[in-house]
């Protein structure tokens, strides 16, 4: 990320540990940001993110905030591997004597937000199953009319569970509910973040061909990734709601991208895409920020030091 040469091995160790970290840190904000997009209009059970956050620990206790979290936990690693990776691949195959133009920064961008939806999609079409579950579980004793009546109040189920009867109901493609949608919002997302991330950290270089000062990289990666997730975030909650498969009898069911906007277009307004938006700031930034410091820690560097190493 930063301007120094990394090993891929390391790199993508670096990106491993830090998106383990991140999530861990940030991810009671992504649960609010989760319950808050996917409430409707008649259904209104969140008025902010600390609200949310308070009902959660109320209703479910402190680690009612991790629901989803060992998910995200497993499969962060792979994700953030193939993303950095495949930037990586894109930018030197894109670059000519070692430079790049603002266009191929964003094809870069763009190839490598295409490729991480492999992981992407299934562990967030899961995470927000067991995200939402204590929303829905919420209003049924807080909200009782928004539940069809006759429901029976089930346990939630595990991440392992939701697996087994997508798979045997739709087969691989339950998992991949809403690949449409995350790539409209992970593509456009690394589009926007990795040129301006780069031209941002470079405005603090120290010399033509220095790297730049720490604290400059973390600024730069909190101020590009809170940027794009903002930039992005209508069609998050377009991705939110087509993968959420529970909801309240009054709440609208969605048959595609297109049906979802028109619907919450015309029940719920425009600002209702800008849902979570705040939250999803205050997510991507610190998962940035904590990115830069583990890449000028030289974390992955500092583990493979221990292996040995070939002779020639």
């Amino acid at each position: 990320m930063a301007d120094k040469q990394i090993s891929l091995p390391a790199k993508l160790i670096n990106g491993g540990i830090a998106g383990l970290i991140g999530v861990t840190c940030v991810f009671p904000i992504d649960l609010a940001k989760t319950r808050l997009q996917n409430q409707q209009n008649g259904s209104r059970l969140y008025t902010s993110m600390s609200d949310c956050l308070i009902k959660t620990i109320r209703s479910e206790g402190y680690f009612g905030m991790y629901r989803g979290a060992a998910v995200n936990l497993t499969l962060v690693t792979p994700e953030k591997a193939i993303k950095l990776a495949a930037n990586d691949f894109f930018r030197h195959h894109l670059s000519k004597d070692g430079k790049l133009t603002l266009i191929k920064e964003m094809l870069a961008g763009c190839g490598a937000g295409t490729c991480q939806v492999i992981v992407t999609t299934p562990m967030e079409m899961l995470k927000i199953q067991l995200q939402d579950a204590g929303r829905i579980a919420a209003q049924r004793k807080l909200m009782p009319e928004t539940v069809a009546a006759g429901t029976v109040e089930t346990k939630s189920p595990t991440a392992m569970q939701i697996t087994r009867e997508l798979l045997r109901e739709k087969g691989i493609a339950g998992l991949y509910k809403g690949l449409g949608a995350t790539l409209l919002r992970d593509v456009p997302f690394s589009i926007i973040y990795f040129p301006l991330f780069a031209n941002l950290n470079n405005f603090g270089k120290r010399g033509v061909e220095g790297p730049a000062p720490f604290y400059v990289s973390f600024i730069s990666g909190c101020v590009a990734g809170s940027t794009a997730a903002v930039a992005v975030n209508p069609v998050d909650v377009i991705k939110t709601r087509l993968q959420s498969l529970s909801r309240g009898s009054t709440e609208d069911t969605y048959s595609g991208v297109t049906d979802c906007i028109r619907k919450i277009l015309r029940n719920e307004g425009p600002s209702a895409f800008l849902k979570g938006a705040y939250c999803r700031a205050l997510v991507i930034a610190p998962l940035f920020g904590i990115a830069q410091v583990v890449y000028f820690l030289g974390v992955g560097e500092f583990i493979l030091s221990f292996l040995p190493h070939k002779e020639n």
